[in-house]
C-alpha cells in the first residue's frame, strides 16, 4: 500500500464521488407536471467540488504510479541486461575453454605423432647402424677366418724332410715328434 493509497482510504475517490452525483441525479424526484427533477443543489455542488478538488491529486498519484512503474521497468531491464551480459561472458569463456581444450588436444596429437615419427626414424636409423656394424664385423670375421684357415693350411703343408726344420737350439725333430707336439682339433 503506497502513501497515496493511505490518503484515499480516509476520503472517497473521485470515481465514487462522481457515481454519487450520478445517483443523486438519477434518484431525484420529478417535479409535478414537468420533465424537470428536483435536486439538492448544495449537495450536488459539494460532491462536484470535492471530485474536482480530488482530480489533481489522483492525476498526481497516477503520474507517480506511472513514474514508479517506469522506474521498476527500467530497473528490471537493467537487471535483465546484466544477466544477459553475464551469460554472454560465461558463454564466451566456455567457448574459449572449449577452443583451448581443442587446441591442446590437437597439439597433443601432433606432439604424439611427431614423437612416434621420431621414434620410428630413430629405430630405423639404429637398425641401419647395427646392420652396418654387423656387416663390417662379418667382413672382419671372414678375413680373420680366411687368415686362420691360411695359417692352418701352412701348418699342414709342413716340409716332409725333417732336416729342413730346425729349432732355436738347433735340435732336429722327427716327424713323429712334431706330430705329437702339434694338436689338430679337426682330427678329433
Amino acid at each position: 500500500m503506497t502513501f497515496f493509497d493511505e490518503e484515499q482510504s480516509d476520503r472517497p475517490g473521485t470515481e465514487v464521488l462522481l457515481k454519487r452525483v450520478h445517483e443523486v441525479i438519477s434518484n431525484a424526484r420529478p417535479m409535478p407536471l414537468s420533465a424537470s427533477v428536483m435536486i439538492n443543489k448544495d449537495e450536488l455542488l459539494e460532491l462536484l467540488d470535492e471530485a474536482i478538488s480530488r482530480l489533481p491529486e489522483e492525476i498526481r498519484q497516477a503520474r507517480w504510479l506511472l513514474k514508479e512503474r517506469q522506474e521498476f521497468l527500467d530497473k528490471v531491464q537493467r537487471e535483465g541486461d546484466d544477466i544477459l551480459d553475464a551469460a554472454r561472458v560465461r558463454a564466451e569463456r566456455m567457448v574459449q575453454r572449449t577452443e583451448i581444450v581443442r587446441a591442446a588436444e590437437a597439439k597433443a596429437r601432433r606432439t604424439v605423432e611427431e614423437a612416434n615419427d621420431d621414434a620410428r626414424r630413430l629405430r630405423l636409423e639404429a637398425e641401419d647402424y647395427a646392420d652396418q656394424k654387423l656387416a663390417q664385423f662379418e667382413i672382419i670375421l671372414e678375413r680373420t677366418a680366411k687368415q686362420v684357415a691360411a695359417g692352418r693350411e701352412r701348418l699342414r703343408a709342413a716340409p716332409a724332410n725333417p732336416q729342413q726344420v730346425s729349432g732355436a737350439a738347433g735340435a732336429i725333430e722327427t716327424e713323429s715328434e712334431s706330430s705329437e707336439a702339434f694338436f689338430d682339433q679337426d682330427e678329433l
